[in-house]
């Protein structure tokens, strides 16, 4: 069948709608970061930064970027309204302490049990090592993985275990990639959306493990209805 993938802009529109209002969360290193330029109008989200911010808001316009307001992808983005800023030390003692109540991560891999695996020691100006992920993945009370679904050669990256050194063990709850919304769950992974066009077999042929379908399999797209945390 022929299908559109979304964009990595509309990934993260879907995400934002997704959020519910009031909760904390914290935005990772990649495609998580543009989350915070597409949350809706009124709603208020807690956006947090590893290295000490919270309430992030979207990127500043040309001209108005603040070099000390950074995110952890050492992006421009602007503070809203009652916005805090707090030391590293701090910043990590809300992660740990169980503060944040989602985690919106990018991955290279996700198992069918929610193992995760996101970091890299690659040469060049890549991120040298695992960051805050570990902590974020054991601490946030809910994972998100954006990720595309599969790699640049059509290898899958959601797989029945992953290959690469994990972050963390089964500690993923939900899975956005540009074709499909995936839940892990105990008795395995689960499609709740997917592009128009796109059916179960086609998807299962770019997944490295077995899927199942919602019994209301809905449509992945970025104006569709939100899916709200507590719901899977």
């Amino acid at each position: 069948m022929n299908h559109i993938p979304l964009t990595r802009q509309q990934m993260a529109r879907v995400v934002a709608h997704d959020i519910p209002e009031g909760r904390c969360v914290n935005l990772g290193i990649g495609l998580p970061t543009l989350i915070a330029d597409q949350i809706p109008a009124g709603r208020e989200v807690l956006l947090h930064s590893e290295q000490g911010l919270l309430g992030l808001g979207p990127q500043p316009a040309p001209g108005d970027e603040d070099p000390d307001v950074l995110n952890a992808g050492k992006q421009f983005v602007t503070l809203l309204p009652g916005a805090s800023v707090f030391s590293h030390s701090d910043s990590f003692l809300m992660i740990r302490g169980g503060h944040i109540e989602l985690a919106c991560l990018g991955a290279f891999q996700v198992a069918a049990n929610g193992d995760m695996a996101n970091w890299s020691t690659g040469a060049g100006d890549g991120i040298p090592g695992v960051g805050g992920a570990m902590d974020l993945a054991a601490g946030a009370a809910k994972v998100w993985v954006l990720m595309e679904h599969t790699q640049k050669d059509g290898a899958p990256r959601i797989l029945e275990r992953c290959t690469y050194p994990l972050t963390a063990a089964g500690c993923v709850d939900r899975i956005y990639t540009n074709l499909a919304v995936i839940l892990v769950t105990p008795s395995g992974l689960v499609v709740q959306r997917m592009v128009a066009g796109m059916d179960l077999p086609s998807l299962q042929a770019v997944t490295g493990a077995p899927l199942a379908l919602a019994a209301h399999c809905g449509l992945y797209a970025p104006d569709a209805p939100a899916f709200l945390l507590g719901e899977d």
